[in-house]
């Protein structure tokens, strides 16, 4: 044989070796899912993103033939659940089911084993929480600026369902904003948190639309403003805090994330499920009864909510005092 000849085999060998293996490449993509993928949640079963998670997962169980289990994974705001994301194999079987926090907040006031930006890939957010603001019943005021004048030149405190959660950073907002003098009481959780409110241990409280909207129609507590950028369909005739103190928008989104280099064809695979599955009239209407705004975004779309909620995030970190332990 000559080295021409010689040279033309290789180089075609070299070819189909380049071809096979592209070919595997794309193959772990067209073939997903062909095993059970596992949904982690950093929150615990029967809370707002365990139940999102689950609608979610059902969902994409029975569009896709496969078996989408939950996993609950608490610990340190969500960084464990986080992490142990972040350390999976980027094949798609192991998915983040998260909120903001553990994005926006959670790696900025402690030290995480991840990267909150290059540790993932955003998918689709699923669904947004809003968070409600609510005063006990018996204080005398009726809007947020009665309160804010109630509050003038007494000691208030406020509650939340724990350290470094949203509620906590937007109580702690509020108070900047408004200029009180108030103490941040943490609480194992919303409801925890919602019964001292109920018992008037605590003046206010940031809190989820299903803790707060069922317990206003007693009397007992009532809502003053909802930390959106829009009023909610369920309230109205509630302002947003943003109509009296401007951009003042912490709501909580909940969707899934992969791990970084997770393939794209995946990763766009099943962000078109997701949004499909926020938009069907069945899940919207659950939605509804919870007090979330369905979204279903695309990756791009997830990227870009993420850069443009930080800074506000970081102007309630600040607010709140929090620093890195």
């Amino acid at each position: 044989m000559s080295k021409t000849s010689m040279g033309r085999t290789a180089l075609g060998a070299a070819a189909a070796i380049a071809l096979i293996a592209l070919l595997h490449s794309g193959a772990p993509a067209q073939d997903w899912p062909a095993k059970t993928v596992s949904v982690i949640v950093p929150f615990a079963a029967g809370g707002n993103t365990d139940v999102m998670a689950r609608m979610a997962s059902n969902k994409l169980a029975a569009e896709l033939k496969q078996s989408f289990v939950v996993e609950n994974r608490l610990g340190a705001g969500g960084a464990i659940a986080a992490n142990y994301v972040a350390q999976a194999a980027p094949d798609g079987y192991t998915l983040l089911f998260g909120a903001a926090p553990q994005i926006a907040v959670v790696p900025r006031i402690q030290k995480v084993n991840y990267d909150p930006l290059k540790s993932f890939a955003p998918v689709s957010i699923f669904g947004t929480g809003p968070f409600i603001l609510a005063i006990n019943g018996d204080i005398p005021a009726k809007t947020l600026p009665e309160f804010v004048a109630y509050g003038k030149g007494r000691k208030l405190n406020y509650g939340s369902g724990g350290v470094g959660s949203i509620g906590h950073l937007s109580g702690a907002l509020l108070v900047a904003r408004a200029g009180l003098d108030s103490v941040h009481i943490p609480f194992s959780g919303g409801g925890p948190a919602t019964s001292a409110l109920l018992a008037g241990q605590i003046h206010m409280y940031f809190g989820n639309a299903s803790e707060l909207i069922p317990q206003a129609e007693s009397g007992k507590i009532r809502i003053l403003g909802v930390a959106t950028g829009q009023r909610m369909k369920q309230l109205p005739n509630v302002p947003t805090i943003s109509e009296t103190y401007p951009n003042f928008a912490l709501s909580s989104w909940n969707g899934f994330l992969a791990p970084a280099a997770t393939p794209r064809a995946i990763i766009d695979r099943l962000a078109n499920l997701v949004a499909a599955a926020a938009r069907e009239p069945a899940i919207v209407a659950q939605l509804d009864n919870l007090g979330i705004t369905p979204n279903g975004t695309t990756p791009e779309e997830f990227l870009a909510q993420i850069a443009r909620e930080q800074p506000q995030f970081n102007e309630a970190i600040a607010a709140a005092g929090l620093k890195p332990n």
